[in-house]
């Protein structure tokens, strides 16, 4: 990845931010390439870098990945909402085998997926994960033998649900993991209590009762 393609991805995001429509973000790479087998610039240039910008996207962000993902590669899939690879997938942190940092938030994101200790083992030592590993490790969600079929069914998933839900259940994962048991339940109530201030969470109530599919508008 060059400098212009993560400038790039970052204005996506920024983009996705302030349309305030609901919005799910897919990242892709072209068949018969790799997802990101690293970057051609210092990454500390880059400010708010790719993988940070992914992670202010209110909506879910989905990556699908063939070939390598390392370095910030993988930094930028780990800020993803959901992973889904095939069967070529590698994934690996060799940052510190070079004598470097991940600084796209693989130290901190790479642990809250995998747990430490196996962490560890890719950031010191520098261990990749291929496709059946990530699976059992949880790094990826799904391994597919068809990417373009998998995203395809993922996002007719994804459009079913309540945008607006989606985008409170996100927040509820990703802040309510650094909170307290009891905290994070308060905020659960609290977005709950925003949700039903809403269209959608109206119109979902009356699919229910009228027992037809909802028509959610994101408001």
């Amino acid at each position: 990845m060059d400098r212009a393609a993560a400038r790039a991805l970052v204005e996506l995001c920024v983009d996705v931010r302030e349309t305030r429509e609901p919005a799910v973000v897919v990242l892709r790479n072209a068949p018969g390439t790799d997802f990101c087998s690293g970057i051609s610039f210092d990454p500390l240039e880059l400010q708010p870098d790719p993988a940070s910008a992914l992670a202010t996207v209110r909506g879910p962000v989905v990556c699908a990945i063939s070939g390598e993902c390392s370095g910030p590669g993988l930094e930028i899939a780990l800020a993803c909402d959901i992973r889904l690879c095939d069967a070529s997938a590698r994934f690996a942190l060799r940052d510190a085998l070079e004598g470097r940092l991940p600084a796209w938030g693989g130290t901190q994101r790479l642990p809250r997926a995998v747990g430490a200790s196996r962490a560890s083992t890719m950031l010191l030592l520098g261990a990749e994960a291929d496709a059946a590993t990530a699976l059992e490790w949880g790094l990826t969600h799904a391994v597919e033998a068809d990417l373009d079929e998998a995203v395809d069914r993922w996002l007719d998933d994804l459009a079913s649900a309540g945008p607006l839900a989606l985008e409170f259940a996100k927040e509820a994962v990703h802040r309510g993991s650094e909170l307290t048991l009891a905290d994070g339940l308060r905020l659960e109530g609290d977005l709950n209590h925003q949700l039903a201030a809403t269209d959608d969470r109206a119109e979902g109530l009356a699919a229910f009762f009228d027992k037809r599919p909802p028509d959610f508008a994101g408001r």
